[in-house]
């Protein structure tokens, strides 16, 4: 299925320009990191959980609203297996209080509001060595992503696509990260598992232009490097249409229906697909074609005997 078959997008004419406007946003996007860092959650920071139970369905905006006016108005609040069984995050206010103390205000805050149809089922404390502990794994495992697409990329293609690809990845991961550290939006698990599909995704775009990008020098043998990378960005152009199009469809009623818990897992997604289509074109590619990327470094490589076979 094609949406456009015969586009002839010079696309490559403006990498410079597209150039300017990575590197800003991405030293905009260090400077966020460095001045404001980022608005890590309960996951990270450590605090305390409480589960309650309610005899009735309880709807989580009526909770928040009795933990509000007992001044946890920045709580976490999800449902914990059925509508009336829900869970309760609170990050670390007052270190003098004692996850007693605290769970027992949120108590009597559910049981006013409930008029006493909640019960308290358990309450701990989350240390902060926990949430470190979670921040340096989730680091290592973007990290370790990082370090197996450069592999992949370059046992498959060559060490100039693996580079672009690096570059492409590393360029996604900042921007999606530097939405949260910007707009002070909480960073947690749900947002660490959405960084790393982004990474998975702007991969997957942009080993496929690549591959293009191989079949055409291996097929054209006329035109230049530049002509060839528009061609096979223009005749992969419908199929990313299709994928990231089908995908932000799925994000933006995951983003507007899908409550609060999964707002910042949605909101990651939305920048991370709409960042790395851009990346696949504009980064991945042109940095390949500026690190001198040329139809003998893609064609296929002779075996030694070959030429003995064919001796008569």
């Amino acid at each position: 299925m094609r949406f456009f078959k015969r586009t002839n997008i010079d696309f490559m004419r403006y990498q410079w320009p597209a150039l300017v406007l990575s590197t800003t946003i991405n030293l905009l996007a260090i400077g966020s990191f460095f001045f404001q860092g980022l608005n890590f959650g309960l996951d990270f920071t450590g605090g305390t959980v409480i589960e309650a139970g309610y005899k009735q369905p309880v709807q989580l905006s009526e909770v928040r609203s009795a933990l509000a006016k007992a001044g946890y108005s920045e709580a976490t609040v999800q449902h914990f297996g059925s509508s009336r069984d829900v869970l309760i995050r609170l990050a670390p206010k007052n270190q003098v209080e004692s996850t007693a103390a605290v769970s027992d205000r949120v108590f009597r805050a559910l049981s006013a509001a409930a008029k006493g149809q909640v019960d308290l089922r358990r309450a701990e404390f989350v240390g902060p060595e926990v949430g470190s502990e979670l921040a340096e794994s989730g680091g290592l495992a973007v990290l370790y992503s990082l370090i197996g697409i450069l592999i992949y990329v370059w046992l498959r293609f060559e060490w100039r696509f693996s580079v672009g690809a690096i570059i492409a990845t590393i360029h996604d991961t900042i921007v999606t990260v530097a939405v949260f550290s910007l707009f002070r939006i909480e960073f947690d698990l749900t947002v660490l598992a959405a960084v790393l599909a982004v990474i998975g995704y702007s991969l997957n775009d942009t080993v496929v232009i690549f591959d293009r990008i191989r079949e055409n020098f291996r097929k054209i043998r006329k035109g230049t490097v530049l002509e060839v990378v528009n061609l096979s960005i223009n005749e992969t152009m419908s199929r990313t249409i299709i994928t990231s199009g089908t995908t932000l469809v799925v994000v933006l009623a995951l983003f507007f229906f899908g409550g609060q818990v999964i707002h910042g897992f949605a909101l990651a997604m939305l920048v991370g697909v709409a960042v790395g289509t851009y990346s696949s074109i504009y980064v991945a590619s042109s940095a390949a074609v500026m690190l001198g990327i040329s139809r003998a470094d893609l064609m296929p490589v002779k075996k030694e005997g070959a030429q003995l076979d064919q001796l008569p």
